[in-house]
């Protein structure tokens, strides 16, 4: 048996001595320890170690920015670098309700944003995920950053699969098959950002990682964040209920509660038919609650974009853009 420690050890060890023993990595442990993960430097129980010691105790904002810091620079970035306005992440699937927020997306590009969105599909049956969805719209998935970046100049919007951009990301993400749970992993594809644009649009499931994605944007010096618990995950707000969103602008921290658009909620949506985004879109039939969910997304993008001085003006201007959205598609 081979008597010398691993490199890697020392990392494991920071996060596994036990409660008095334990802490969290700092931001250049966490770059130093995800850089020896992407380049293949660690060993298979290693890696499941070290996921789950930091899904117990839930990454830090220092891990977090740490992460992304090594995610990113193991990126193949575009030969000539294009101007994005915003990064739009879509990871978590939708089951209760339609991929709405891609409408979002899409009126925001219609109307002079241009946005990178990356995603992948996942191994539950049970969900839509963003890649189903796109090719109802004429959207094909570029097959590297460098297509990205031509689609963004040309449409104003581009999708990429992230198997397309990092393949060894999608592979430690698929562990969950054989872990059982979601890794950190699924919080760094959030904060990634792979062509640096100055705002990022965020959804999360659990409440608790809402500041987390704050702090770290600031770690990051990421110039504008907008982070709240979105409809299933995704970065979709749920006009049914009272939403705070997440802000970071310049380094400057803040909250802001975007209140409920309905009185009553909404029932689960059973037929899940993704046809039907595209018949709203062109205006052949009418959803209350997607209609709201797409001017109420697109308004926080506003807001967080410099575009709206308040709440009531960005969902006004949202409301003005859908009404005149081209329907032909």
């Amino acid at each position: 048996m081979n008597s010398i420690e691993h490199k890697f050890a020392q990392y494991v060890r920071i996060l596994g001595r036990g409660k008095k023993g334990s802490r969290s990595l700092n931001q250049e442990e966490a770059f130093a320890a995800m850089q020896m993960i992407l380049n293949d430097e660690v060993e298979a129980v290693q890696l499941g170690a070290f996921l789950m010691l930091l899904r117990v105790k839930e990454e830090s904002p220092e891990e977090l920015a740490g992460f992304v810091e090594a995610a990113r620079a193991s990126l193949s970035l575009p030969t000539v670098p294009v101007s994005v306005d915003l990064d739009w992440s879509s990871y978590a699937g939708k089951r209760r309700q339609l991929p709405w927020f891609i409408l979002a997306a899409l009126l925001l590009a219609e109307n002079g944003t241009s946005i990178l969105m990356h995603s992948t599909a996942g191994r539950k049956d049970n969900r839509i995920y963003t890649p189903n969805v796109m090719s109802l719209f004429g959207i094909s998935d570029c097959a590297s950053l460098d297509e990205a970046s031509q689609q963004i100049a040309t449409n104003n919007f581009a999708f990429i699969s992230l198997d397309n951009f990092s393949p060894k990301l999608k592979q430690i993400m698929e562990l969950r098959s054989l872990l059982g749970l979601r890794s950190p992993i699924n919080t760094l594809l959030r904060m990634l950002n792979p062509l640096g644009a100055p705002h990022l649009m965020q959804g999360t499931f659990h409440p608790g990682y809402r500041p987390i994605h704050q702090k770290a944007a600031t770690h990051l010096q990421q110039d504008h964040l907008a982070v709240f618990k979105g409809e299933g995950g995704e970065c979709e707000r749920n006009p049914d209920s009272d939403c705070e969103v997440f802000s970071v602008h310049h380094g400057e921290a803040s909250e802001e509660i975007w209140p409920a658009m309905f009185k009553k909620r909404h029932l689960k949506d059973e037929t899940m038919d993704i046809n039907r985004l595209l018949q709203v879109w062109r205006g052949e039939t009418d959803d209350e609650y997607g209609v709201a969910a797409v001017i109420s997304t697109t308004a926080i993008a506003l807001r967080m974009m410099g575009k709206a001085e308040n709440i009531e003006h960005a969902e006004s201007f949202a409301k003005q853009m859908w009404n005149a959205r081209n329907k032909i598609v």
